[in-house]
């Protein structure tokens, strides 16, 4: 698919090519890139867009159980319903790492809405030992 179906912006994390000027990202990439940023962002954090993000810090020291992983299923869903416009979210499961003890695994099914094809993401997020 072209620019103009999935958008284009830099590239994340941000980095300058070798041509010296900025790498872009654009198609699917871009929009797996935008998720990331939009879940590893906290409110308050972008002038001027006080309410973006998923706010998934404030999880940081909560237990890694069932009821944490709820509360950030549904930080992750409202986040993304609002945020990014050109997903439709399927599923958000949050479980605890199967090898990190103080980590969940956050992962999230999606359908591209331009092309129906669906894709999948999957995000380590810290917390703390039960």
């Amino acid at each position: 698919m072209n620019d103009s179906v999935f958008g284009r912006g830099f590239s994340f994390p941000p980095r300058v090519g070798a041509d010296g000027g900025f790498v872009w990202s654009s198609g699917e990439a871009n929009i797996r890139e935008s998720i990331a940023i939009i879940l590893k962002t906290e409110p308050g954090e972008r002038v001027g867009q006080p309410d973006y993000g998923a706010g998934l810090a404030r999880f940081l020291f909560e237990p890694n159980n069932a009821g944490t992983h709820a509360r950030m299923r549904e930080a992750m869903q409202r986040a993304l319903a609002r945020w990014e416009r050109r997903i439709q979210v399927e599923d958000v499961e949050v479980i605890a790492h199967p090898s990190e003890a103080e980590t969940a695994l956050a992962t999230i099914t999606y359908r591209l809405v331009a092309t129906a094809s669906r894709e999948r993401i999957s995000l380590a997020i810290p917390l703390a030992v039960n």
